[in-house]
């Protein structure tokens, strides 16, 4: 991804947790990111392919943040833990990314243009977390580990908007979510739910 584009999708996050997605224009995007709004229609066509990308955006942010040496064998469990728990911390970019996400999130429910998107990005964050636990714990087969994926993402999403609705403080959604992961993925993962299809 260029620097330019970079630019453009950290603008439109920015306006989403600024504005929320009903308030979103094109323009307002332009003018943070310093660009013409005919750059932005270039490269993402409407508003809806904008909107997109700035999912698949957000959704990137944490895994480039990665600590150094974390996808190791002996470090497996640390990586699990910085992927959920980087959702939730005091750092005004992450605060702007799980703003933008959740009211994303929320507005896929009347703006039918995001539903694709965001069970895109989701079900790419529900792999990743079950790769992560699979590495954390050999024991795990697929099924586990993406039923227990999916349940430590579902939960992080509802801890998130609490914390973010200052129902509860970094430190205590932070426990919460490490509370989680000490239960579902240090032990032996979930079994699929019969009948249930996962990531769905």
């Amino acid at each position: 991804m260029t620097d330019k584009l970079a630019k453009i999708l950290t603008a439109a996050t920015t306006c989403i947790a600024r504005s929320g997605v009903r308030g979103l224009r094109v323009n307002d995007v332009a003018k943070e990111a310093g660009v013409s709004s005919g750059l932005l229609y270039y490269h993402f066509t409407d508003r809806a392919g904008l909107l997109a990308a700035t999912l698949e955006h957000i959704n990137k942010q944490v895994s480039k943040d990665d600590v150094p040496g974390s996808r190791t064998t002996q470090n497996s469990g640390k990586h699990l833990r910085h992927l959920l728990l980087d959702e939730i911390k005091d750092d005004a970019d992450v605060r702007r990314n799980s703003v933008a996400w959740n009211e994303l999130r929320a507005c896929s429910i009347f703006e039918q243009e995001l539903t694709e998107p965001l069970a895109r990005t989701t079900s790419q964050w529900n792999s990743e977390i079950a790769e992560a636990i699979r590495a954390a714990n050999p024991d795990a087969d697929d099924d586990q580990a993406a039923v227990t994926a999916e349940i430590l993402t579902s939960l992080v999403e509802g801890i998130s908007g609490r914390w973010l609705s200052g129902f509860i403080t970094t430190e205590h959604a932070r426990s919460l979510v490490s509370a989680a992961i000490d239960s579902l993925a240090a032990s032996r993962p979930l079994q699929k739910v019969p009948g249930q299809e996962l990531g769905a």
